[in-house]
Parts: C-alpha cells; sequence; structure tokens
C-alpha cells in the first residue's frame, strides 16, 4: 500500500519516524558477502553473523589474505553500479513500514546517507525504495550526509553512534540491531529495536506518540 501524505502534508503534529536504509531496511551485509565471495571465491571472509564492526574494512583489514591486494579493493565492491540497487530486504522491513505509515498520527520518511562517492549509491537509493515500497515513497526519502540536521521524533538506524552538527538532535536514536552492532551496549536514552517481524515495533511507536 502507497504512503497516504507527502512532505509538505503536515497539518498537524504527528509523530515523525526517520528510518534508515542500510542494514535496517536493505541487508548491506549480506550482499556484500556475496559479492565479496563472488568476486574473491578463495580468499578468507567474515559470515554476517561474525560481522563487529559498523564499518567494513576495520574488520577485514585483519584477515590473512592470500592476495594482499585484496584490502585495498574492499571498497570498490560496494562503490560499484548497482550494488546499492540489488540490495535485498531485511526479513519484515518493508512491510512494517508501510503499515507503520498508515497508523494514525504518524509520518514516515527513509532517511539514508550516500557514499561520498555517489555516483552509484545515491541514485539507486531512489531505485531501492520505489522497487522495494513504491513510487509515492520516493517523496519520503531524504538523502543527507549529516542526520543530526534532519528534524524527526525518532531515527532508527543501526550505526550507534551518530555524530554531526547538531550535539543535541531533534530525534531519539532506535538502535536497530545488526551483526555490526550487536556486542555493542547501548548507553542513555537510546532504544534497541531487534527486527521487524515480531511486532514490538508497533508498541513501541504507540508509546512514543503517547510522548508527543
Amino acid at each position: 500500500m502507497a504512503a497516504k501524505r507527502g512532505i509538505g502534508s503536515l497539518a498537524q503534529r504527528k509523530l515523525m519516524v526517520l528510518i534508515d536504509l542500510d542494514e535496517t531496511l536493505a541487508a548491506f551485509e549480506k550482499h556484500f558477502m556475496f559479492k565479496f565471495r563472488e568476486k574473491y571465491p578463495n580468499e578468507p571472509y567474515i559470515p554476517v553473523e561474525k560481522r563487529n564492526t559498523f564499518y567494513i574494512a576495520d574488520q577485514y583489514d585483519k584477515l590473512n589474505f592470500t592476495d594482499d591486494s585484496v584490502r585495498f579493493e574492499l571498497k570498490k565492491i560496494y562503490r560499484s553500479e548497482y550494488f546499492f540497487r540489488d540490495l535485498p530486504e531485511i526479513d519484515g522491513g518493508c512491510e512494517a513500514v508501510k503499515e507503520m505509515a498508515e497508523m494514525e498520527g504518524v509520518e514516515v520518511f527513509i532517511c539514508s546517507s550516500p557514499l561520498f562517492q555517489y555516483k552509484y549509491s545515491a541514485p539507486e537509493k531512489y531505485e531501492w525504495v520505489e522497487k522495494h515500497l513504491g513510487p509515492d515513497w520516493i517523496n519520503r526519502l531524504i538523502l543527507t550526509r549529516d542526520k543530526t540536521m534532519i528534524n524527526g521524533d525518532i531515527l532508527i538506524d543501526d550505526k550507534v553512534h551518530i555524530t554531526g552538527a547538531m550535539n543535541s538532535p531533534s530525534w531519539k536514536h532506535v538502535v536497530f540491531t545488526a551483526s555490526n552492532n550487536q556486542n555493542v551496549k547501548v548507553k542513555g536514552e537510546k532504544l534497541r529495536l531487534d527486527n521487524w517481524t515480531d511486532g514490538t515495533w508497533r508498541t513501541m511507536i504507540e508509546d512514543f506518540k503517547k510522548r508527543i
């Protein structure tokens, strides 16, 4: 079902939910591992469930590659054409987001950061959203290098430490559990959302609605 409202039609106070794309709705890690093994079938790799750093290179640099040039080629995998376009969905994510957008008193936007090398990642994020959420959701996609500057009540994002120009963003950070953060202790007022499939996101959204 298409999103109900556009960005410019906020006539009354609603809960503003910002949702990250990579590793929150789109399975970046799973796709990277597939592409890495496809390109380097004889090199060691890190299974998704054992990934424990936000940046891939931080962990892959520690592997003993038979060809040392591999470590310098890692970024080329996710900078390549069609990488972001072809990311698979994280289980239940798109269905949950569509349902959330239909909830009374809730506005949902996708908030994602393109790579610095944005030639493919930026336009392909639009393609991904259109394919998996529908064309109406293109109006709900926010691309920014600094999420602290975006206004909202909640940001659901797998990145634990989000920094930028604003020391105190308007949103409360809900950490979406992913392999890269599963062993990281969430501190302060941050909450966790472990998945999209068990329905706990509904309870969380209803609770936040009571606070505004």
